[in-house]
């Protein structure tokens, strides 16, 4: 249906702009991340699609991911249609990098181009290594569209001074005045109409601006980190509480739809591979078979949890930018890492945190049946000699993940656990007999 449409706009577009120019619009007016990326590639299809002559950026932007930044600049320096970049306000960081790759910039009042400095995601400058290759990245970008490369320079490393424009103690950012200075910007503009009259250079044209469909709503607003976030913690999180209360339950539903939601966009996006996919399902394979084959928490496990980490922070990002030419590029890691390290972490330790108090507070007892089946009624149970035990020291003799035995007074016993692990030798209180089992409290080594 989605092919229809386009075949059908393209025919459309073609018998009403016949002899007319035509301006494709795209708007960047957000952070620089994966689903910016995709706007523009989908953009840029739509564009050849209808034969346009021109593609205007519209962009306001305070920065965002290198790897994205990296991955459009490309895209728009290899285009075969003239692109020119609309700065309507703000065009910093990886915003820069994208405006300087395009062929003309045109500045509206008030905006500004530069301070391409790269920070983590505290706002913390990286180190050397990492700014060497935005540097180089600006340079050529600025030469290739014959702009002075040491001005471009100057906008990531405050150690760069270029007499008359900047000293060595600041990061270079121009105002549309100073850019136009410097051959930084060919023009004042207030609207897309005053931009693609210049840059059209002259009245005959026709601007056609980018639709966004709900589906295509929906696959950016996946996308982006914070909901990629929210989902990796809905993952982690449902793992844990699964292993604490092992069979197919409702931590079990919400790590699947986490991880469905979490890489079918970037597979449609041709984000994530195969191998990145089936690498994290090998992750959680390995920390289930810790859990339940073998005893203690050891090389599997870690293991496990390393290649999990991997599948979902590859799973980001477009590895045709790992390689730069001979040497490994490290740049398109270092965001997409730390969002599944803090992510994940953050919820194992609140999952942690929750299931002390969801599993240890009375509170929840309410959800079950309460019932009693009273012998004297009729009704014939377990031993009842077992209920004595509650409140009995006990020594854990295998390893309860949750359920394991314990030894009280020289005799061995099922029992489970309320809820956490404890290794073979710990020390537990039984707090519970109920269903013909015991229910242990870990008490500290």
């Amino acid at each position: 249906m989605r092919k229809f449409l386009t075949v059908l706009l393209v025919l459309v577009s073609s018998l009403i702009f016949a002899g007319e120019r035509k301006v494709y619009v795209i708007d960047i007016r957000q952070e620089i991340n994966a689903a910016s990326q995709r706007i523009l590639m989908m953009g840029m299809r739509e564009a050849q699609k209808l034969n346009a002559d021109y593609i205007i950026i519209n962009i306001n932007t305070y920065g965002g991911a290198v790897d994205a930044a990296d991955s459009m600049r490309t895209a728009i320096l290899k285009s075969k249609i003239p692109f020119a970049a609309f700065i309507n306000n703000q065009a910093a960081s990886a915003g820069a990098l994208i405006s300087i790759s395009c062929d003309s910039i045109y500045m509206s009042k008030g905006s500004s181009i530069g301070a391409a400095t790269v920070v983590d995601q505290t706002g913390k400058v990286l180190p050397d290594k990492y700014q060497s290759f935005m540097r180089a990245m600006m340079r050529s970008t600025a030469e290739a569209n014959g702009r002075d490369p040491k001005i471009a320079e100057a906008m990531v490393d405050p150690s760069v001074s270029i007499p008359g424009i900047i000293d060595s103690t600041k990061v270079l950012s121009f105002t549309r005045e100073e850019a136009i200075k410097n051959n930084y910007c060919e023009g004042k503009a207030e609207t897309i109409e005053d931009v693609a009259f210049q840059f059209v250079g002259s009245k005959d044209y026709v601007i056609i601006k980018q639709r966004i469909t709900f589906l295509d709503k929906m696959i950016s607003f996946f996308l982006s980190p914070v909901v990629q976030g929210i989902l990796i913690m809905m993952i982690i999180g449902g793992i844990y509480f699964e292993v604490q209360a092992p069979g197919f339950g409702f931590p079990s539903v919400i790590a699947i739809i986490g991880a469905v939601l979490y890489f079918a966009p970037l597979y449609l996006e041709g984000l994530a591979n195969y191998w990145e996919i089936i690498l994290f399902f090998i992750g959680i394979a390995l920390i289930i078979l810790e859990l339940f084959a073998f005893v203690g928490f050891g090389i599997a496990g870690i293991l496990g949890i390393i290649i999990l980490f991997a599948g979902l922070t590859f799973a980001m990002i477009d590895n045709d930018l790992l390689l730069k030419g001979d040497e490994v590029n490290l740049m398109p890691i270092i965001k997409p890492l730390a969002l599944v390290m803090v992510t994940g972490t953050s919820s194992l330790i609140l999952s942690i945190y929750f299931a002390s108090k969801v599993f240890g507070s009375s509170r929840f007892t309410k959800l079950a049946l309460k019932t009693s089946l009273m012998e004297s009624d009729g009704f014939v149970g377990v031993n009842t000699d077992y209920a004595d035990l509650v409140g009995k020291m006990a020594v854990v003799m295998t390893d309860m993940k949750p359920s394991g035995k314990i030894d009280i007074d020289g005799k061995w016993y099922e029992a489970s656990l309320e809820f956490g692990m404890v290794r073979k030798g710990g020390t537990v209180v039984v707090t519970r007999f109920e269903g013909g089992r015991l229910y242990c409290e870990c008490l500290p080594q």
